[in-house]
């Protein structure tokens, strides 16, 4: 359906259940992958097919929500392919079950640095590189949490809203300059990790990973070029 041929993609969080689905589809149509994941272990598991393919790059072990460990992480790229084209940031996490006064600070804190500080920091990272080539896609993934507080997911609910409002502030600054920045907001996504969770969930209802994947691919491509800021809600049957 879209062609990629040649381009450079980073997806983070690319072991996961979504980030590897991302990864995949991308690489079927013709993209040149860099791949980033907090867990190198497994980040090499997942693509072990492509560790020794010197089109594609696997940067296991990087923090993102280090600003400094980001940045070597673009220079890595930049090294090895000269460009950016689209950044994927699939990474992002879910705790929540108490009300607001019963969460600890810990929790508001984490969610905040995986959901949002990531955002940000890899906006700051990247956006640089996609200015000096007059051309990029940033893809960022938010939840309707983030539209919306909900009962007893304040934390979570906060930080999915920080990465819509990082989306809309950055496609203003940058629709300009050749630039595109969107987010997708997934319903339940159809994993293992979820089926065990809520083993009495109707999972047909739920999205599958490789449906959202579609959808960066529809934001990174050409055919999104008019789309600046939107958040797409991506449900299933919800």
């Amino acid at each position: 359906m879209f062609d990629f041929t040649n381009q450079i993609v980073v997806v983070t969080g690319a072991s996961g259940n979504l980030g590897s689905a991302v990864a995949r589809r991308f690489l079927a149509a013709g993209a040149r992958l860099a791949l980033v994941d907090h867990d190198d272990e497994g980040l090499r598991a997942a693509f072990a097919d492509l560790a020794a393919a010197p089109e594609h790059l696997l940067l296991g072990g990087v923090d993102l929500t280090d600003e400094a460990a980001t940045r070597q992480m673009v220079s890595r790229v930049i090294e090895q392919f000269s460009r950016i084209d689209v950044l994927a940031n699939t990474v992002g996490g879910f705790r929540a079950g108490d009300p607001l006064h019963e969460t600890p600070l810990e929790t508001f804190d984490f969610m905040l640095a995986l959901n949002a500080r990531t955002a940000f920091i890899l906006g700051r990272a990247v956006v640089p590189v996609m200015l000096r080539q007059g051309s990029g896609k940033i893809i960022h993934t938010a939840a309707p949490a983030g539209q919306q507080g909900r009962k007893n997911s304040a934390a979570y609910s906060a930080s999915k809203a920080a990465v819509i409002r990082l989306t809309e502030s950055m496609a203003a600054e940058l629709k300009a300059s050749g630039i595109n920045v969107n987010c997708i907001l997934p319903g339940t996504i159809d994993t293992p990790q979820n089926r065990e969770a809520m083993p009495n969930a109707d999972f047909s209802k739920w999205v599958a990973p490789e449906d959202l994947a579609d959808v960066f691919l529809f934001l990174a491509s050409d055919a999104a070029r008019a789309v600046h800021g939107a958040a797409v809600p991506v449900l299933g049957l919800t």
